[in-house]
């Protein structure tokens, strides 16, 4: 066995669990710290127009991370469920696939978007005041899409084959030279919200060339040669399979968020950008946990359900929902304590803003009030995440999609409009209707996992068999 692998599929399942994700919240952690940094400095050295620049930007930004990492997923799922079933040979191939693919949708995902980008910010009702700067950020960060691609796929290689502890030392590396890189940019420099982002690209392209040099120097699997990278044809296709319906998934929830922003942007000019772009990078802390244990579930569940343990992966699910909830709702109870102090950190002092104080001060109370309403998403997030995870893990990508489906296009978008729009509630209704569209996706995943439909899923590993015999835990 590889010293990158490890068995998910023997052992205490609470303490596997805990091992794996930890590293992998602690990564996700980091990842979100320094994407936040570039608000947090862009806002101190910029005021209220950076802070909206870099938030409207950064909302794209998140839009190509989670269409890249709804791809990751298929090569994730199916190594782990070869790893579980000892196929390591089916292994090699599909990182080999994997990463082609990878490389071909990278070049092409950075023309589309470099082409895209006033569009994009013009259907986004991006303020006048931000427009310039929101347009220069995220050129800048579009034209860095390679690294962002070549990061994830070596994450979710690693992470289906047990391995979260590596993915995290990359992600400190970027985070901490995208935090230096700041500071030097954005405050010695004065470089405003395009020195953040290019102190974005340089930190992801670090990260993921020493993670390549890393792995070639340390016998992994993948030796990423020239000739290594090829495409197999019934693996891509297992991969796109599985990786398109969570693609759309992670798609289809920003677009209605960023519908959201469109809405705060038409209600309330500058201070609803801002209170949105602001709660926006909250949230991004808020559902880590959710998030880490999403991604633990799939890996762990994949595993078990290749070695024949369904009984062992449903156990995974429910362990996890237990931690992310409690941890959850501590985050929950810190927002909820301190948001006009948590949105007063991204807008520096009323003295070094060029704002009226009237302005600026209604950038902090209405954002904090956006905030506390957001924020109840952390709770019902918590369980439904990991619901998903469990079919991630089992293959059922589709399922996940139609889940989003339902809470981002049925629910949350026309609640939001309805309640502040409509109604008239303006941004407290457009921060209620995550949470309400949360609880439908929640009563979605119960029905789903009642109907056991997941241990019937026939598995990548088997391409398209029955799945194998259920073992004993």
């Amino acid at each position: 066995m590889s010293k990158f692998q490890r068995d998910l599929t023997e052992g205490s399942v609470m303490k596997q669990l805990l091992r794996f994700s930890l590293p992998f919240l602690l990564s996700n952690l980091l990842q979100a710290l320094y994407n936040l940094a570039d608000m947090l400095i862009v806002g101190n050295y910029c005021g209220p127009v950076g802070t909206s620049a870099v938030g409207i930007g950064g909302q794209v930004t998140i839009l190509l991370i989670n269409l890249i990492s709804g791809l990751a997923v298929g090569g994730t799922v199916m190594i782990a469920q070869f790893i579980g079933s000892k196929k390591q040979e089916e292994v090699a191939r599909t990182i080999g696939t994997m990463f082609s693919l990878y490389a071909i949708a990278g070049v092409v995902m950075t023309v589309v978007m470099l082409l895209s980008n006033h569009a994009i910010l013009v259907l986004m009702g991006t303020p006048q005041e931000s427009f310039a700067d929101a347009y220069a950020y995220l050129t800048i960060c579009m034209s860095g899409t390679i690294f962002i691609f070549g990061y994830n796929a070596v994450a979710a290689v690693l992470r289906g084959m047990g391995d979260s502890r590596h993915p995290l030392i990359f992600v400190a590396i970027a985070a901490v030279v995208n935090v230096v890189l700041d500071f030097v940019m954005v405050g010695g420099m004065g470089m405003g919200p395009a020195g953040a982002a290019w102190a974005t690209i340089i930190a992801q392209a670090v990260s993921f060339l020493l993670s390549v040099v890393f792995l070639r120097r340390s016998d992994f699997i993948f030796d990423f040669k020239l000739k290594s990278f090829r495409i197999h044809k019934r693996l891509a296709v297992q991969l796109l399979k599985i990786g398109l319906p969570s693609s759309l998934q992670g798609t289809l929830v920003c677009f209605s968020f960023m519908a959201l922003t469109r809405m705060g942007n038409d209600i309330g000019g500058l201070v609803g950008s801002n209170a949105l772009s602001i709660a926006g990078k909250v949230n991004s802390i808020g559902i880590l946990p959710s998030m880490a244990m999403q991604a633990s579930v799939s890996s762990m569940v994949g595993q078990n359900m290749g070695a024949g343990k369904p009984e062992r992966a449903k156990k995974t699910m429910f362990c996890a929902i237990g931690i992310a909830f409690a941890v959850s709702a501590l985050l929950f109870a810190g927002v909820n304590l301190f948001p006009q102090q948590i949105v007063g950190l991204f807008l520096g002092s009323p003295e070094g803003s060029a704002l009226d104080p009237v302005i600026f001060r209604r950038c902090i109370v209405e954002g904090a009030e956006y905030l506390q309403y957001i924020s109840m998403d952390y709770i019902v997030a918590s369980v439904v995440f990991c619901i998903n995870g469990l079919a991630i893990g089992v293959g059922q990508t589709t399922f996940s999609l139609l889940n989003s489906f339902v809470s981002s296009l049925l629910l949350r978008v026309p609640l939001a409009w309805l309640l502040g729009v409509q109604l008239g509630y303006g941004l407290p209704g457009i921060g209620v209707a995550a949470p309400l569209a949360e609880v439908g996706s929640l009563i979605v995943g119960i029905i789903y996992l009642s109907t056991g439909r997941w241990k019937k899923h026939r598995l990548a590993v088997l391409g398209g068999g029955n799945p194998p015999p259920r073992e004993a835990n």
